[in-house]
């Protein structure tokens, strides 16, 4: 498994070295060795890197004005496209310097089932307004699922949706949705900021990267209050901790009409977790989902979230799975979508060929032979060294009157 660190790498030698094996993330830090993800373990990959490397690895990649902020923050969060494919950075100062976590991203934005995903998601995205949540813990492929959700969106309805992220991760092509992407601080400073300008920007639907604060929470349930779908993510180990987590974020005086407000806003939670198939050699995602349904509103309403892992146990037949009714499923599920092989650009090479007669040319009456009949390979001739002089003269005659 282990690569050959050279003196003179950059970061997208190590992204693509990274992508080779397979890897979901890569860790760099000085004087440590390249670390990556696969299947969800982590290995060493390689010698330890010189601190200096690392260095002038993260100056490259910001460049002088945010290396300047980098300096004084401790942190920087970037988006790149690095080795033919989207990485979501993360650049970080540790006890030994500089450290660099990059997420490397799906090379292509795919639908639901191409992400191996249950179609009941679907639902999230079928109300025109309301909240829906993806949650789950961190690299769990919450940004995929929800690339995956625009992506239905877009291939089959006229909508026009915004995305306030932090970084940009995937990139969109509009096909019959118009989508317009906009990166916290880059194109707005805050995202506070960013989502009151949305609301004034016609959208049919809004995606929050993430709820990270109280006040973006207020306003993404006004949105959703008020005509739009809003898809949002958030850092949880189930549906309910998602829920209390997002009721919590305010004074316990207020939290009454929070949960009322959510319960009335809300379409549904996702919350996923990362399995590995050992059968398949692949890792998909397992999925719990509540759906907003009377019972699941009531409960809300209540602040009863012990509750909600019941909601979703009987509400099977209204399209909720729980995670160990979505394991049997994926227990009996056979037609995997596997990931197209990363294929790393073609070496050209030059062979010099020799020792290889040109055929004389032909007359006006010869025909061209059929192109099922011309091989792409050379012809070899074995000739025994024994053989007579005069015999190879009088083939070769014979040869040149047929040629003629």
């Amino acid at each position: 498994m282990a690569f050959e660190v050279e003196a003179g790498m950059s970061l997208n030698d190590w992204i693509r070295k990274a992508r080779e094996l397979g890897a979901s993330d890569l860790h760099l830090e000085a004087g440590t060795p390249p670390v990556a993800r696969i299947r969800g373990d982590l290995a060493a990959i390689g010698e330890p890197i010189p601190a200096q490397r690392i260095t002038r690895a993260a100056r490259e990649l910001l460049g002088e004005e945010a290396w300047a902020q980098f300096l004084e923050r401790g942190s920087a969060d970037v988006s790149v496209a690095a080795a033919s494919m989207r990485c979501r950075v993360s650049l970080f100062r540790t006890i030994r310097g500089i450290a660099i976590a990059v997420r490397l991203l799906a090379p292509s934005i795919n639908n639901l089932r191409a992400c191996n995903l249950h179609p009941d998601l679907r639902k999230l995205i079928e109300a025109e307004s309301g909240l829906a949540v993806i949650s789950g813990p961190t690299g769990c492929g919450k940004s995929t699922t929800l690339a995956a959700l625009i992506e239905e969106i877009n291939t089959s309805r006229p909508r026009n949706i915004i995305t306030l992220e932090s970084p940009l991760e995937y990139l969109f092509t509009n096909r019959r949705s118009f989508i317009r992407q906009r990166e916290i601080p880059t194109h707005s400073p805050t995202f506070e900021q960013a989502v009151i300008d949305a609301l004034r920007e016609n959208p049919d639907v809004l995606v929050m990267s993430e709820m990270r604060s109280p006040e973006v929470i207020r306003l993404t349930l006004n949105a959703a209050e008020t005509g739009h779908l809003v898809l949002a993510t958030m850092h949880s180990a189930s549906c309910a901790e998602a829920l209390s987590r997002i009721c919590m974020s305010f004074p316990a005086e207020i939290q009454g009409s929070i949960r009322a407000q959510l319960a009335d806003a809300l379409v549904g939670v996702v919350c996923q977790r990362l399995d590995f198939l050992g059968a398949y050699q692949l890792r998909v995602p397992r999925c719990e989902m509540l759906l907003a349904s009377s019972a699941a509103k009531a409960t809300l309403r209540a602040g009863q979230f012990s509750q909600i892992p019941n909601v979703i146990l009987s509400g099977g037949e209204e399209g909720m799975w729980t995670f160990d009714r979505y394991e049997r499923w994926m227990e009996q599920k056979a037609d995997w979508v596997r990931p197209a092989p990363v294929r790393s650009p073609p070496s050209v090479e030059v062979t010099k060929i020799v020792s290889v007669p040109k055929a004389p040319a032909a007359g006006p009456s010869a025909r061209p032979a059929p192109k099922d009949a011309v091989s792409e390979q050379p012809t070899e001739i074995s000739i025994d060294e024994d053989v007579d002089p005069n015999e190879l003269a009088e083939l070769a005659r014979k040869v040149e009157e047929r040629t003629r």
